[in-house]
């Protein structure tokens, strides 16, 4: 059982200005990959859960979910972090429920990793998959309760388009992570 992240087996996680370190460059992956955008309406289809995957699988809980939290504070101070180049509007526009989201999916990612779950390419993929899924909880929650769709509006609009492409880029995700594993262990044999 790998109890152990890539990053801590890579780098380690000891002290406050690696950790610093890999929360900022976790948050600007993020945000880079938020700005690879597909148009859609409401809801553009991003980069973003692939990118946070990534961090939650490398990183773990804590420091996954650290990482998103600096995410969205940095949205919330006004940095063009979000899809699109947004920023503190996106917290109470129409996909604020997925980015509130992103912390939760980042910690599950991470959580995954240190019980085990997430041991090989296909376990991660199965874990991405279902953490994926997970997401669309406070991410139709939000428009539901906040703008009053109704469950055909939020099926039809906010999540059947994307959940092709969720499937990929968890898949995606668990293909870089354990290519990660696979490239360390080659370095130290």
């Amino acid at each position: 059982m790998r109890t152990q992240t890539l990053t801590q087996a890579a780098i380690g996680h000891e002290g406050l200005v690696r950790k610093a370190g890999l929360i900022l460059g976790g948050s600007l992956f993020i945000a880079l990959a938020a700005q690879v955008s597909v148009p859609f309406f409401p809801v553009p289809l991003t980069l973003s859960t692939l990118a946070i995957l990534i961090v939650g699988l490398t990183f773990g809980s804590k420091l996954g979910a650290a990482t998103l939290l600096a995410y969205l504070a940095q949205g919330a101070m006004g940095l063009p972090v979000f899809a699109g180049g947004m920023s503190t509007a996106s917290l109470v526009g129409p996909t604020a429920g997925f980015l509130y989201g992103f912390v939760g999916m980042a910690w599950l990612a991470g959580l995954a990793v240190e019980r085990g779950l997430a041991r090989g390419v296909f376990s991660t993929a199965l874990c991405g998959i279902a953490i994926s899924a997970l997401l669309y909880i406070p991410g139709l929650a939000w428009p539901a309760a906040v703008m009053g769709k109704a469950a055909p509006d939020l099926w039809a609009y906010w999540m059947a388009p994307f959940l092709l492409g969720d499937l990929v880029k968890a898949v995606i995700a668990a293909m870089v992570v354990w290519g990660g594993w696979k490239a360390l262990a080659a370095g130290k044999g």
